[in-house]
């Protein structure tokens, strides 16, 4: 909506500038001053209403290359619009879409207030995220696991809580700070979720351990 409203407003001084080009002077033949303020309000209108589109392409291209890392290919995030959220319904923080044949989509919404908390964080110093950032940060995670291929929602949940650490590195945290998130959400938030995400095979040494150094349950407890 925004993105519309600020083409029609650059447009709009676009028009009233060709405009006086093509009529320099009035009926009677005097010269006409150029619409400086007409002119100016109108790109200043355009450029604020444009602002929140490039922010969000920026943070989509940001997400989109941690999401490819993780994924092993070359994949796509959205964030989701203002309009977008106030229509949306939805309890997930995010979906990736399937196609017919079983195969995931190249890219995956994320909703508002999620692409918001993981912007937060990408600003932040990375040292205290807060339980909203830690939980979006693993959004980001779980989606780019579905991107992967996996389905099943245990499988890339499991996949997910093993990477955590990866995606908060690739978003700027340092390996100590990454390991702490990753941390956080595997003790604090992975037991509260519903049935079809947990698994008790998501431990170590059971099936679903990939081994990877940056398990959760290789990194020792906060003091």
């Amino acid at each position: 909506m925004l993105t519309w409203l600020a083409v029609a407003l650059l447009a709009g001084a676009a028009v009233v500038a060709i405009g006086w080009g093509l009529r320099r002077a009035d009926e009677l033949g005097r010269p006409r001053r150029f619409p400086w303020v007409t002119v100016a309000l109108l790109l200043a209108m355009g450029a604020g209403a444009a602002v929140p589109g490039v922010l969000r392409a920026s943070q989509e291209r940001r997400l989109g290359g941690a999401a490819s890392v993780l994924a092993g290919a070359r994949v796509a995030v959205r964030c989701q619009s203002f309009g977008g959220a106030f229509v949306d319904a939805g309890p997930e923080l995010g979906y990736v879409r399937w196609r017919a044949d079983g195969s995931p989509e190249p890219w995956t919404l994320i909703k508002r207030d999620q692409c918001r908390h993981l912007a937060a964080y990408a600003r932040s110093d990375k040292r205290r995220p807060t339980r909203d950032q830690v939980v979006a940060v693993h959004v980001l995670t779980h989606e780019a696991m579905h991107l992967s291929g996996r389905l099943d929602e245990a499988v890339a949940e499991c996949a997910a809580v093993q990477r955590d650490a990866q995606t908060a590195r690739l978003l700027g945290a340092g390996p100590a700070d990454a390991a702490e998130l990753a941390g956080a959400y595997w003790r604090n938030v992975y037991p509260l979720m519903p049935e079809g995400y947990r698994s008790g095979e998501c431990r170590a040494g059971g099936a679903m351990d990939e081994r990877l150094p940056d398990a959760p349950w290789l990194a020792p407890l906060p003091p």
